[in-house]
Formats: C-alpha cells, structure tokens, sequence
C-alpha cells in the first residue's frame, strides 16, 4: 500500500531525503505533462519540471495541505510555465510536429498510421486554446479531476469542464467521433 502523500510531505519536511525522491517519482509525469501543455516543448518542459521540484522542496513548508501536494506543485509547475514563456527563451524550442516517435517493431505501416495519427492530433491540438488543451491533457492523459485541474490553474470546477468539453468537440471534428485523448493512446 502507497504511503499517503501527506505522510511523505511532513518526512521530508524532517529532512527525509527518500520521502521527497518519492513525491518526486509519484508526480514526475503528471508534472511534466502539464509542463508540456503548456510550453510545447519538451526540453522546456523538462527544465521547468526540473525548476519545480526544486522550488517545491525549497518550500515545502509552504504547502498548507499536504495531503494535496500533487494540486500545490502543479501550481508551482504553472507558474514556472508561465513564467518561462513571459521571459525570452535562450534556446530556440523544438517544434512538436518535429519530433518523431519511435519505430513499433520495424513495422512500417504502422508507423505510418502513427505518423499520420500524430500529425493529425498535433494539427488538432493546435488548434485549442492554451486552457482546453493543458485540461485535456490532464484530464484524458493523466487522469487529474476537474477539482484537481481547476485548483492547479486558477479557474472553477465549470470551466475546466467547458474546456474539456470544447477541446473534445474540436478533436471529435478531427478524429470523426472519437471523444477522448485516451481512446488514442
């Protein structure tokens, strides 16, 4: 059985280094999946996750209710986010469309069709605004409620449902009735 997060933020608070590397590997990839919603890159995604678990340890006293630290550095992860897009990027970012995914066995039809699919879904995505796409990423690809979401970005428990709502309408145009990220992974 997991040990609650609430039970690793009060050891880490005591100077439990373990404790702290397991909410680290418990909300790695949530973390990095609303980093990368949000900036589009994943190198600066990469480096504002880093930025974040840094920051999150260096206050952990801050965080009021431990036992909701997966909303309190998803906070902390959009900040960084935003503010790394307010600020001029040193690097040039890698362009999603750019990236390519790996072979599936040497099969090349089906990675054709992958191919296909993935510029179809990063046209689509594309296309929604910064809101519906960083709520159907966290929703449909990490499972986070709307609760959840609606703390991390500032809005209300409706409106992340109307931007997921609005997100899966544009993507169903694209995809032809498919309704969600997660029946296209």
């Amino acid at each position: 059985m997991a040990i609650p997060d609430a039970n690793l933020v009060e050891r880490a608070r005591r100077g439990d280094a373990a404790a702290f590397d397991e909410l680290t590997e418990r909300h790695l990839d949530a973390a990095y999946s609303l980093a990368l919603a949000l900036l589009g890159s994943p190198d600066d995604a990469e480096d504002c996750v880093q930025d974040a678990f840094v920051r999150a340890l260096e206050r952990l006293d801050q965080c009021r209710t431990p036992e909701r630290f997966r909303s309190w550095l998803g906070r902390i992860v959009r900040n960084r986010a935003l503010n790394m897009m307010r600020h001029a990027r040193v690097r040039a970012a890698v362009r999603l469309d750019d990236l390519s995914l790996p072979s599936d066995r040497g099969d090349p039809a089906r990675d054709l069709d992958r191919e296909l699919l993935r510029a179809r879904l990063i046209g689509a995505l594309g296309h929604l605004t910064e809101s519906q796409r960083t709520v159907i990423v966290l929703h449909d690809l990490e499972g986070w409620s709307h609760g959840e979401i609606a703390e991390v970005l500032g809005i209300r428990v409706g409106a992340s449902r109307a931007h997921l709502f609005k997100a899966r309408k544009a993507l169903r145009r694209v995809f032809g009735g498919h309704s969600s990220l997660e029946e296209w992974r």
